[in-house]
């Protein structure tokens, strides 16, 4: 794989660096070159080759030098999709404990904000083209809770549950009006995705684009509340400066697509068998929607 990229490059390694259901990365160290990184697809997710390929062009004006760029990408063949990118460097925030979470939140925050002014011309999930867009962010939310709440149902979640997350949406569906303009999202902005110089502690930037959407731009906000920031009051605050100015009634919206994002991750789980944190995301889900 690295031969058809790379033609001239002298191979020293190659080591794993993660493997799941949708693909595998490895880290190639060559000799005379920096290293690559060469992400091999499951055959039945080979579709999202063309979406990590389209976005990360989307991405490439605004974050040139903060995100990974695209070396070679081939679609299967005589072997499985796979693409070749450059290896940005620093280590994921999920494994270190910086000197001072503010201050690192705040990158982070200006970080993001730089990924939302990439602007889309409607709202839904992106591929390497929005698919089934809508025209407006209420009618996008209001088919994704519906689609999701449904999904809980035939998974066998809490019937009681769901209708208070069913009541909880419904009370506050106006909020899904105010905003006016989708933008890109990377919709997995969390610790694990950041990569950080563990020497200055300065951002490097963000990797793994594969579930980015065309959204309002606080439901990326939400994602990392909820996957990465939880009750840390430094990293919120830091999180916010970092990001500047926000709509007033942005922790309103902001719990409501916690909702969400909690639900589908029930929704997710419970798709692949993987029962182990089903009963604490629902626990989650209803101290949300209680509070």
């Amino acid at each position: 794989m690295v031969a058809r990229a790379c033609p001239d490059s002298q191979i020293d390694e190659v080591v794993q660096r993660t493997g799941g259901q949708l693909s595998t990365v490895f880290e190639v160290r060559r000799t005379d070159d920096d290293p690559v990184i060469v992400k091999v697809y499951a055959p039945e997710w080979a579709w999202k080759q063309a979406k990590e390929v389209h976005v990360y062009g989307l991405l490439a004006a605004e974050l040139d030098g903060s995100i990974p760029r695209v070396v070679h990408a081939e679609p299967a063949g005589e072997l499985d999709a796979f693409t070749v990118l450059t290896k940005l460097d620093g280590v994921p925030l999920s494994e270190l404990k910086p000197p001072d979470w503010r201050a690192t939140y705040e990158q982070l925050g200006q970080l993001v904000a730089r990924v939302h002014r990439i602007p889309q011309p409607a709202y839904g999930y992106l591929t390497d083209r929005i698919l089934e867009p809508l025209p407006d962010n209420d009618q996008y939310m209001r088919r994704q809770f519906s689609k999701k709440l449904g999904e809980f149902e035939q998974l066998g979640g809490d019937a009681v549950l769901r209708e208070k997350i069913r009541g909880y949406v419904d009370e506050h569906a106006g909020l899904f009006a105010a905003n006016q303009a989708a933008t890109l999202c990377h919709n997995d902005f969390h610790e694990g995705n950041v990569l950080v110089d563990p020497v200055t502690w300065r951002v490097r930037g963000f990797i793994d684009v594969e579930n980015a959407i065309a959204a309002d731009p606080l439901i990326d906000l939400a994602k990392t509340v909820s996957y990465s920031i939880h009750d840390n009051t430094d990293k919120l605050a830091g999180l916010v400066d970092g990001y500047g100015p926000l709509p007033a009634d942005w922790q309103q919206r902001v719990l409501l697509y916690r909702v969400y994002h909690s639900l589908e991750l029930w929704d997710w789980f419970a798709s692949t068998g993987e029962t182990t944190h089903l009963a604490g995301i629902a626990a989650e889900l209803a101290e949300l929607v209680n509070s």
